[in-house]
Order: C-alpha cells, then sequence, then structure tokens
C-alpha cells in the first residue's frame, strides 16, 4: 500500500514538473511573438436613394420573367463592393404595395421584391425615412418594414409600434456595435397617422442629439444618422444642411462627439463630402436606382442617375471609453444606366473599356468639390 501510494506520488511529481515545463515553454513562446494584436476595425459602405419608378418596376419584372419582380441583376455590379463591407447600409426611399398593386411617380408603391434584391446584394440595413414614407400611411410603413425583417435587412426611420420607434437600431460590425438613426425634413404634406406620431422621424436638431446620446447609452460604439435632406438638383449643399451639420458633429459629451457619421440623400444628384469638426459628413449619395430623371425644369437631367458610395474604414480607440476614428474615407463613383437597368460601378467600368471616364470624373470633382482631398478622402474602387 505504501509503494502504491509512493508511485502515486511520484507520478504526481512528473506531472506538475511537466505543467511548469509547458508554462515555462508558453510564456518563451508569448514572450517570442511579442504583444497581442490589436483589435481589428471594420468597414462601412453607405449608397444613397432607391428610388423604383414605374420603368424600374418594369424592368425588374423583365428581370423576372415576366411573372414575377428581380431586382437582384440591377445591383449586382456593386455586389462586390457592398458584400465585402462589415457592415453595407442602404436608402430604400419608398414603401412597398403589395398584390401587384405597384406605382412610380408621384406617390410610389414597390414591389417588396425590392428588399431581396437588397439583401442578395449584402446590404444590412436601411434607412427609411425619407419624403416618400407616408405615400401609403401606415400600411405602407408596415408592409415594407415587414419584407425587409422578412429578409433579414434591419432598418431605420419609421415605425409599426411605438416600442419600435423608441428602439434603436444597432446593428454589429466586426467587433463593433454600431448605432443607425434615420430622419427626414418632410413628408410631402402627408400628415402622421392619426395617434402615430412615432411612425416616421422628422428632422430636429435636438432630437436627433437626443437619439444619439441615448444610442450610445445603449451599448452603441459608433453612431451613424442618415439624413433625407437638402435641395433637389443643386450641387452644393444647402444652408440648412451646412447649419445641421455643423450643430449635429460639434455635439459632444463628455469629450467625445456624439455623432461619428452624417450621411445624406434626397437631392437626387452626388453632393460633396466634408470632414466637419472631425467627423465625416456625406451631404448626398445620389440615386442608386431611379428610372428617367427630369428637374425642376422639366429637362432629363443625366445627373439623376448618377451617385456615389462611400467607405469608410474605422479602427478601434487607442484609450478605453475613446472614438472609433476613420483611418480611411472613400467615395466609388455610380451610375445607374437605364438603357440596361442596371447600376454600374464606373471605375470597374472604365477598366473595362467604357466610355464614361467624363461622367466618372464630373462626380469626382462634386464629391472634392469642399476639399475633402486635404482631409484624406480618395476615389475607391
Amino acid at each position: 500500500m505504501i509503494a502504491r501510494r509512493q508511485q502515486v506520488a511520484l507520478a504526481l511529481t512528473a506531472v506538475l514538473a511537466g505543467g511548469a515545463a509547458c508554462q515555462a515553454q508558453h510564456h518563451q513562446a508569448a514572450s517570442k511573438a511579442g504583444p497581442p494584436a490589436p483589435a481589428r476595425g471594420f468597414t462601412l459602405v453607405a449608397s444613397g436613394d432607391v428610388l423604383p419608378h414605374s420603368s424600374i418596376i418594369d424592368r425588374a419584372r423583365f428581370d423576372g420573367g415576366g411573372n414575377a419582380y428581380d431586382f437582384r441583376p440591377m445591383l449586382a455590379g456593386v455586389k462586390p463592393v457592398v458584400s465585402r463591407a462589415d457592415l453595407a447600409l442602404c436608402h430604400m426611399e419608398t414603401v412597398y404595395g403589395a398584390n401587384g398593386d405597384y406605382t412610380g411617380y408621384p406617390t410610389f408603391k414597390s414591389p417588396p421584391e425590392v428588399a431581396q434584391g437588397l439583401a442578395a446584394t449584402g446590404y444590412d440595413g436601411c434607412s427609411t425615412a425619407s419624403n416618400h414614407t407616408l405615400d401609403d400611411g401606415a400600411e405602407g410603413i408596415r408592409r415594407t418594414l415587414d419584407a425587409l425583417d422578412a429578409v433579414g435587412v434591419r432598418h431605420s426611420g419609421s415605425a409599426r409600434t411605438e416600442a419600435e420607434a423608441h428602439t434603436v437600431t444597432i446593428l454589429r460590425a466586426g467587433p463593433a456595435k454600431v448605432a443607425h438613426l434615420a430622419y427626414t425634413y418632410d413628408t410631402n404634406g402627408f400628415p402622421l397617422p392619426a395617434g402615430e406620431p412615432w411612425a416616421v422621424n422628422l428632422m430636429n436638431q435636438n432630437q436627433i442629439i437626443a437619439d444619439a446620446r441615448a444610442a450610445r447609452g445603449a451599448g452603441a460604439d459608433v453612431v451613424v444618422v442618415s439624413l433625407h435632406w437638402g435641395t433637389e438638383w443643386q450641387d452644393e449643399p444647402d444652408q440648412q444642411q451646412l447649419a445641421l451639420a455643423q450643430q449635429l458633429t460639434a455635439s459632444r459629451t463628455g469629450g467625445r462627439p456624439d455623432i461619428d457619421l452624417i450621411l445624406g440623400t434626397h437631392a437626387h444628384i452626388p453632393q460633396a463630402y466634408e470632414k466637419v469638426n472631425g467627423t465625416w459628413v456625406v451631404y448626398g449619395m445620389g440615386d442608386q436606382i431611379a428610372g428617367e430623371m427630369f428637374n425642376n425644369q422639366g429637362v432629363q437631367d443625366p445627373r439623376g442617375n448618377q451617385s456615389t458610395i462611400g467607405r469608410f474604414t474605422f479602427a478601434p480607440p487607442r484609450r478605453p471609453g475613446g472614438r472609433w476614428e476613420v483611418t480611411k474615407a472613400e467615395f466609388i463613383p455610380q451610375l445607374f444606366d437605364i438603357d440596361a437597368g442596371r447600376v454600374v460601378n464606373l471605375n470597374r467600368a472604365i477598366e473595362q473599356g467604357a466610355d464614361v471616364q467624363g461622367v466618372r470624373d464630373r462626380i469626382r470633382d462634386v464629391v472634392l468639390s469642399r476639399g475633402a482631398a486635404k482631409d484624406g478622402l480618395v476615389m475607391g474602387k
């Protein structure tokens, strides 16, 4: 019995010695490997208005074989950019109809299959606050958000219930939690549904800041605000855009900005990118999908089918509680080819020999018109 105990003791001694040796080896290996790798950042892409005019609806039906609506081919040209991002946001300007009751301008009801096309392209979430959000009242909002939910695309800016309206939309982007808030300047004169003042978020400086702070309190590392604003067909941001951008980007809590990125839509044409108070503002991304566009003079204007995708690379804070910083800012020029019914990445098209350099360069000049190049904005692919 004593001999047995001695054997056990010897065995335990050997195990402990081996464990100590393993720990020493592990320590040596860790020392050789150096400090642990820093936390990784993430990429966010965002694009402009999805505005299905009647011609767009007809094209989707053609692409669906005449018996269904398929929006995937329209967006296939930008899928490589969208799907590779950690987080991709779109702007769903219109509401959805049902059972074939679909209309274009001036009051839109789009096929719910738009949502399937967005999901298949790689979009994770969409802003849904626009001047067309109430085109079909509360039912239009319900159908739209139901369709987005069904394909796993998150949304912000309109709501089916008061509880939903007061819930922060937080999306995962790599290691970060990103809050997406969305607001519109107006609803084309359509009143908010009776008893539902929360159905669509209207643009108000104090409310946006309060919501951004609430989002941070809900655990958001990054707060992104989508704004449906500006003057249609005007290349330059208007005074309301400039003033609100200044006010929102200046807002801070404990020295940290309350808002980390502003994404603009509505003007139908690309507008400038600008760094304001250290925060990137995209005044207008333009229309990603739209039919023939006619300007305020009633003349077809090709700018209404031009847009950009913004791509921002965020790095984690250098210290606990610090800001996630944009370390790379890019814009990718696009064109919606109304004849082919396809979104075109203009830089890729030029590489393939298409004669679209003039369009690409016009978009570039507008995007850089407020000096964004000096702050590091570059044109991407």
